[in-house]
């Protein structure tokens, strides 16, 4: 518990993080955790500049504790027409079905972090306590810039490769994302063989070869859980599913609808969705695209602007079926309470 109390006690918080979760993680759900005393998050990723900073800025108006910033560290795309051609003509019955034209090219609608210096020093100027980085790392230059700046940095480790290569940089922690988490795997490159470790072996890996403090990640949605993963040897945990249903989150009726229903024990890991893989409740998107081994999807995040637009055609007529609904496999656990009686659950759970 030695490697906890120095991470905690830097931060000043309980071992609770609440996942950034971009796209339903909200200054709302960031704050109430935080000034429950955990760490709050909230994920850049998939903002502008000025929906960043604006995030940040709704952040710290609500808490005066400390918070987490994410951003995505992704290999630009790699643009193939022929295999981009053949991802929207597989789509084309359900753009069909949503009474839209296919969609004629593919955007890249998210800026990797490594090639964005406006993102990048807009961080430097607000100083977030906490910046955590997903699907890869951040240049050398960049680490020691915002340490210098007194900001805790964290990445995402799916092997013991990743955590190896976070240490070496010089990150304050690593976080362990087992096999089990909800949304998008941190897998740094994407042609490797992953392991799919689940979170107690990667934990342990990780806690055995690596000398920075490790944060367990997936299938944590109660207080036992929390308790269990720090007895691995892990610092904190980090829970996003645990949070999708408290009302400060931004996920709408058909998500919340998704994560209730009895479908929430069927999640699957797919890359259908965004073209990098992601685990999330299973709809008629993923059973109409996902041929597992057969599938050859757009790149990242050019099939994610693909499955957007569908998606948000389809909800402007009430369907649901075609959105992405992340979820870990400890789904059927959660909970709708608000973010502070959540983490007041937890926090009285895990001491037990």
């Amino acid at each position: 518990m030695s490697v906890f109390s120095s991470f905690a006690a830097r931060l000043r918080i309980y071992p609770i993080i609440q996942a950034p979760m971009a796209g339903v993680a909200t200054p709302e759900l960031a704050a109430a955790v935080s000034n429950s005393g955990g760490l709050g998050s909230i994920g850049i990723g998939a903002s502008s500049v000025s929906q960043a900073k604006e995030m940040i800025s709704r952040t710290k108006a609500l808490t005066s504790k400390p918070f987490n910033v994410n951003v995505f560290c992704h290999a630009p795309a790699l643009r193939n027409e022929p295999l981009e051609r053949a991802w929207l003509q597989r789509m084309e019955p359900l753009f069909q079905e949503c009474e839209m034209d296919v969609p004629t090219s593919l955007n890249e609608i998210y800026k990797s972090f490594i090639a964005d210096e406006e993102v990048f020093q807009m961080l430097l100027e607000e100083r977030p306590a906490v910046v955590s980085f997903h699907f890869g790392l951040p240049t050398a230059q960049q680490v020691s810039l915002l340490k210098d700046e007194g900001i805790c940095t964290l990445a995402t480790a799916t092997n013991l490769d990743e955590a190896r290569q976070i240490q070496k940089l010089g990150l304050d922690a690593i976080v362990a994302q087992g096999i089990e988490a909800g949304g998008h795997r941190g897998v740094f490159d994407l042609d490797a063989v992953d392991e799919q470790l689940t979170m107690p072996v990667l934990v342990r890996l990780l806690v055995k070869n690596t000398d920075l403090p490790i944060i367990a990640a997936g299938g944590i949605m109660d207080g036992q859980g929390i308790h269990a993963a720090l007895e691995l040897g892990a610092a904190a945990a980090q829970l996003g599913t645990a949070f999708i249903l408290c009302p400060e989150s931004a996920a709408n009726e058909g998500y919340r609808a998704a994560l209730r229903s009895e479908h929430a024990s069927n999640t699957r890991l797919t890359s259908v969705f965004s073209g990098r893989p992601a685990r999330g409740i299973v709809n008629q998107f993923i059973q109409h695209l996902d041929r597992g081994s057969e599938t050859q999807v757009a790149a990242y995040p050019l099939a994610y602007d693909a499955a957007k637009r569908l998606s948000a055609a389809a909800a402007n007529k009430g369907n649901h079926k075609f959105a992405a609904h992340w979820a870990g496999q400890g789904a059927p656990m959660a909970r709708e309470l608000p973010a502070e009686d959540l983490m007041n659950k937890l926090i009285e759970e895990w001491r037990r």
